[in-house]
């Protein structure tokens, strides 16, 4: 890691160039039509300044081809800045299909990881290179946001509700992670790391030292633990919906509205149970809301969608 700050971080990940590019490209733009804008100022302010007190400018009439222009040619530029722009909010927005799942929880003032093979981290991360890495974020109090400079990724860590990001790290190395939002009075010690290594490097760290629990396993445990299979039955005959094969797919609730069962629904549905009722069930279940953590929460949600990953 340097022991200084650049005025531009390395480029470290797919997203470092994309972004980079789209960055000098609206710097020189803004710089371009700034210098030309005053220049013209200047120009103007001499060359047709008032050289008596008796004289009287001449009327200016209006150049249509000159309206057009500086109309039209702004109007593409923006165009071509904004399609630039989304394509690279829409690249970040989806993580590949053979992306890695890391999960990630804010508290002041640390970063608690949670590798989906078990291993667990604090303050640090460690990524194999040319691998595509999606993490599932939330906090336990404020919001806090995960910032790579050198992968030019942020993402908020939102309390109530998850968020998730994606990125592709292309050198091994090790580059600061920072929390971007201001939660706190130690808010600037809010500092980790990103521990790039090489494919095998990171199989041999992944699996050393190990818990010997996956995300998976715990949050089965956790399921039993809590009593959640006495209702959510895989005979359908439970108090509860059976819960196999139920991860990504569209819930109809007692309001009529249909949601789709992904990470936020099967959270609100553990904390606020009430809010969003599966129709044709009864509101029994009982709420975790302050009993357990954000940890086991996200261990129990795997647990689920591994039940859809089956199938």
């Amino acid at each position: 890691m340097s022991d200084y700050f650049p005025l531009f971080p390395e480029q470290a990940s797919t997203f470092a160039v994309q972004v980079d590019g789209l960055f000098f490209l609206l710097v020189s733009l803004s710089v371009f039509f700034a210098v030309g804008v005053m220049f013209f100022i200047v120009l103007f302010s001499v060359k047709y300044r008032r050289r008596s007190e008796d004289e009287r400018p001449k009327p200016i009439k209006g150049s249509l081809p000159l309206e057009l222009a500086w109309s039209i040619i702004p109007l593409i530029l923006s165009l071509v800045v904004f399609a630039l722009g989304a394509g690279i909010a829409f690249r970040m927005y989806r993580a590949p299909a053979n992306a890695i799942d890391i999960y990630a929880v804010g508290k002041q003032w640390m970063w608690k990881i949670q590798h989906s093979q078990g291993k667990r981290e604090i303050n640090e991360l460690h990524v194999p290179v040319n691998q595509p890495v999606r993490l599932t974020l939330a906090s336990e109090d404020v919001i806090h946001s995960f910032f790579i400079p050198a992968f030019r990724v942020k993402k908020d860590a939102v309390p109530g509700r998850y968020n998730t990001m994606w990125f592709e790290a292309t050198k091994v190395g090790e580059y600061y992670l920072f929390c971007a939002e201001y939660c706190g009075t130690q808010h600037s010690g809010m500092i980790g790391r990103i521990v790039v290594m090489k494919q095998e490097e990171f199989q041999d760290w992944l699996s050393g030292g190990a818990t010997g629990e996956t995300m998976v396993e715990a949050g089965a445990r956790q399921f039993q633990q809590l009593g959640c299979e006495t209702c959510h039955k895989e005979s359908n005959q439970g108090r509860g919906p059976n819960l196999v094969g139920r991860y990504g797919t569209p819930v109809q609730i007692t309001t009529g509205e249909t949601v789709m069962a992904d990470e936020d629904y099967l959270r609100t549905s553990i904390l606020d149970p009430r809010s969003q009722i599966v129709d044709g069930y009864e509101p029994l279940m009982p709420t975790f809301q302050g009993q357990i953590s954000e940890e086991t929460v996200m261990q129990i949600i795997s647990y689920i969608q591994s039940l859809s990953d089956s199938q």
